[in-house]
């Protein structure tokens, strides 16, 4: 026999009331989601790959801005609130000069870097939150075992990268290549 779902719900008007604490506070279906700030070792790799498309997308003007978090990506909904690492927004989206995060509805590319505490959201909760969405890429970047998971909106298993993790913002255009090797390079052992 099911258990019947007790946890209280919540919309995105009152979690963004709640006060600065330091976590961090998403949603999906009105279910809070809640994370410690995140490590150094963390924010290590979400930092490199920052910079690689911030490069990469400096090479392809007029297509996406990359942003990380905090963020408050809801897609206009009441009941789903996300703050991806690191996300690529759609340029027509991102082209106003102080958009708000309530106009930006079209992810290119969502990337979690997952840590002890964000495991289960990362590779479950929210990775069916961006693919309902129709985030067109997510990444899952486990820096422990030196790989990414790659996801799409049809997926039912993750492509599985362990040496070089390939993007593209457009299908015709030049594609971004990232080392796993560098990219998790000088990481302490221990956890994100």
């Amino acid at each position: 026999m099911a258990m019947p779902d007790t946890a209280p719900r919540y919309t995105v008007a009152e979690v963004l009331e709640f006060p600065y604490d330091g976590n961090r506070y998403e949603l999906v279906d009105g279910e809070l989601l809640v994370t410690p700030a995140p490590r150094f070792r963390h924010q290590r790799v979400v930092g490199r790959i920052h910079h690689a498309l911030f490069d990469y997308l400096v090479d392809h003007p007029g297509n996406g801005e990359v942003v990380f978090s905090p963020a408050d990506i809801t897609w206009g909904s009441k009941k789903d609130l996300a703050q991806p690492d690191v996300f690529v927004v759609a340029a027509d989206e991102a082209r106003d000069s102080n958009p708000s995060w309530d106009s930006i509805r079209t992810l290119l590319l969502a990337v979690e870097v997952i840590s002890p505490s964000s495991t289960r959201y990362d590779r479950v909760t929210k990775r069916r939150l961006y693919q309902r969405r129709g985030v067109a890429t997510y990444w899952v970047v486990d820096p422990d075992a030196r790989l990414v998971e790659v996801w799409h909106p049809e997926d039912e298993r993750p492509e599985i990268v362990t040496d070089v993790l390939k993007w593209r913002i457009r299908d015709e255009g030049e594609e971004l290549e990232i080392s796993l090797e560098q990219l998790f390079e000088d990481l302490a052992t221990g956890k994100a």
